[in-house]
């Protein structure tokens, strides 16, 4: 029977302190039902909020005990090992097992399902059509892989919302399900943001990796709609029309003028609107938006009206902090397509101004010496490029130590400076000339801590 409200109200969550596991565990609770979890760490913001709400575990680790044949269902994230002793006392008993997006799929088989896939800009066209959706009062659910301002939590599930938004991960659903997060969610309209080669942990080859988006774009069903970036070559490969019953829709970067560090669009009908967000990759991610809320009977007027009070989503080129003659942003952007993308939009949103930027390799792929070469010339862009990255991080991921120079020889820029230590990188960036010139820092990390609101405010002075 599918999880409905009024169905499944025992549940055990493995894996529970995960950015998105803990917001279905909250969201869940809120509708009532009768909520548990284990981890073996689980770190801010998810410990607070699970506290906030009665549901953090009374000690960190795994207790095989927690599963008990009362349980209508267990609900297990990825980042569980498949040997896990919860996963494993579940399978004894027989009891239902779910990954993530299994769940989200048997929770919304009778809402219309948009899903929004691909390597880069799928939280942020996610994130874009939830704020248009909200500010007219339509009603729906969703499942976003950022927390949204205006939103406290990461995902809805409702009996009575007659559509579900859904950030498609490519990632794997779960240690015991092998299948690619957005393949089990089955959408009627589907989008392409782009597609980048990543990670390589799971798919050892740019074709394993694209194959998935193939498999994507063909599980569109008859009166489906397949929403694609018509410029990426990547893209191109995997959406040939293959179904004259599938409604197939290319996009581009949306028409815009920049003045004064500030983007306008300009509509079709050569009205200006003003945007919060920069960038060519933002304009193609407004650009797929607007033609996934023209599927949901938004018009053009009332895009374009809720589009202005957009700020974007978090970490996704978020401004930290502004001053006079200098701005700092964060951005979530790690992998090569993103760096490059992020990089070059600053650049050309502040042209007379020198733009120091700095990357974290943080991930399993970008620390990967396999993967490494795939960074040649992103980022190029910034007048100070700087990368850092933490050795233990590497010993953590069992992967061989890396040297500053192979480092400068993957990205092909001899004057990139390179930090293995994030005091010393601070030191680096307090010693900087701000007068005319901005900060963006880059990571799916913290770059170990450093105070980035205490270096902003130094940066803005």
């Amino acid at each position: 029977m599918a999880p409905t409200p009024t169905s499944l109200q025992r549940l055990h969550l493995i894996a529970t302190g995960g950015s998105i596991m803990h917001n279905l565990a909250l969201a869940l609770h809120r509708r009532g039902a009768q909520v548990t979890g284990s981890d073996d760490e689980i770190f801010e913001p998810a410990k607070s909020r699970l506290a906030a709400a009665g549901l953090l575990p009374a000690q960190e680790g795994w207790f095989p005990e927690k599963v008990t044949p009362e349980l209508d269902a267990v609900i297990v994230g990825m980042h569980a090992r498949a040997d896990n002793p919860e996963l494993l006392r579940a399978q004894e008993l027989g009891l239902r097992i779910y990954s993530f997006p299994e769940f989200i799929y048997e929770a919304s088989k009778d809402k219309q399902r948009v899903v929004i896939g691909g390597s880069h800009g799928k939280t942020s066209i996610t994130s874009l059509i939830l704020h248009v959706l909200r500010h007219h009062n339509r009603k729906f659910d969703y499942a976003v892989g950022a927390q949204l301002e205006g939103f406290d939590l990461m995902v809805q599930l409702s009996e009575d919302a007659p559509i579900i938004i859904i950030e498609g991960d490519e990632y794997l659903s779960s240690p015991i399900d092998r299948r690619p997060k957005f393949h089990l969610y089955q959408h009627h309209i589907g989008v392409i943001s782009g597609i980048s080669w990543d990670h390589i942990n799971v798919f050892p080859t740019e074709e394993d990796y694209r194959e998935q988006f193939r498999i994507f774009a063909e599980m569109t069903p008859k009166a489906g709609v397949l929403i694609y970036d018509r410029d990426d070559e990547q893209v191109q490969l995997v959406t040939v029309p293959t179904s004259s019953d599938v409604q197939y829709i290319g996009y581009g970067p949306h028409e815009n003028k920049v003045r004064h560090g500030k983007t306008v669009l300009i509509t079709k009908k050569d009205e200006e609107v003003p945007i919060q967000v920069f960038g060519e990759h933002n304009l193609r991610n407004i650009s797929a938006a607007k033609e996934v809320c023209k599927q949901l009977g938004i018009k053009g007027k009332d895009f374009y009206e809720a589009l202005a009070t957009f700020k974007g989503a978090a970490r996704r080129l978020e401004l930290v902090r502004e001053g006079q003659s200098s701005v700092v942003y964060k951005d979530f952007a790690h992998a090569p397509s993103k760096l490059k993308a992020t990089a070059t939009a600053f650049k050309q949103q502040f042209p007379k101004r020198r733009l120091v930027a700095c990357l974290e390799l943080h991930t399993f792929s970008s620390l990967n010496p396999a993967f490494l070469p795939q960074y040649a010339h992103t980022f190029d862009a910034p007048d100070v490029a700087v990368v850092y990255f933490n050795p233990h991080v590497l010993e953590h991921k069992r992967l061989p130590a890396l040297p500053a120079e192979a480092v400068q020889q993957a990205f092909q820029r001899p004057d990139l400076k390179v930090f293995t230590d994030s005091k010393a990188l601070a030191e680096f960036l307090h010693q900087q000339r701000w007068q005319d010139a901005n900060l963006l820092m880059m990571s799916s990390g913290t770059f170990d801590g450093l105070d980035l609101a205490q270096l902003a405010a130094e940066v803005t002075k």
